[in-house]
């Protein structure tokens, strides 16, 4: 088993959680998911997505109110 076999990149994390690889992106940045960036991409670890993904309620953003 090679060593990196135990981590996920945003894309394969974004289809474990079910979100957009730029939201997990955004998860790891802001460090709600923990991660480790290396070189230009994030890695996650698969034990630490599977806690995450347990108790990860996704929520969509603020709506827009028209200006009346």
């Amino acid at each position: 088993m090679k060593p990196w076999d135990s981590y996920l990149n945003v894309i394969e994390a974004g289809r474990v959680l079910k979100i957009h690889p730029e939201t997990v992106k955004r998860l790891c940045r802001q460090g709600d998911l923990p991660a480790e960036k290396v070189h230009n991409t994030w890695l996650i670890g698969r034990d630490i997505l599977d806690n995450f993904a347990g108790t990860y309620i996704p929520k969509r953003g603020a709506r827009r109110r028209l200006i009346k």
